[in-house]
């Protein structure tokens, strides 16, 4: 069956930096947009990045343009979220998922997610 498992996640201060990692199996990995969501308490789960199956296109919440870059490298089957210069309201868990169309912002389009991981940024 399908699955992708989050890594990376951890405990860390402001302007420190942190890369998650995401390891697809069960798929064609090569034939799926891949992107990164988050969801803070209280708030709702919101778009951070995605990638096109190739990736060529990638695509940035304004919140995390500058700071953050996703990349992928299909013959491992993972995607990656490199985060610089953190701060504490990027503090969320961080999910990876998979669209069989097209890089998009929309979780809708999403048709696999992984468990999360958990990403704290004290201040």
């Amino acid at each position: 069956q399908v699955q992708l498992v989050e890594s990376g996640g951890g405990l860390v201060q402001a302007g420190d930096s942190l890369r998650l990692s995401c390891a697809a199996s069960g798929l064609t990995f090569s034939s799926y947009s891949m992107g990164w969501f988050r969801q803070a308490p209280g708030k709702e789960r919101e778009f951070v990045a995605a990638i096109s199956w190739s990736g060529s296109s990638t695509f940035y919440a304004d919140s995390v343009k500058g700071r953050f870059t996703i990349s992928r490298e299909n013959a491992k089957n993972t995607v990656y979220l490199q985060m610089n210069s953190l701060k504490p309201e990027d503090s969320a868990v961080y999910y990876c998922a998979a669209s069989g169309r097209y890089a998009t912002t929309d979780p809708h389009q999403y048709v696999h997610w992984g468990q999360g991981t958990q990403v704290t940024v004290s201040s």
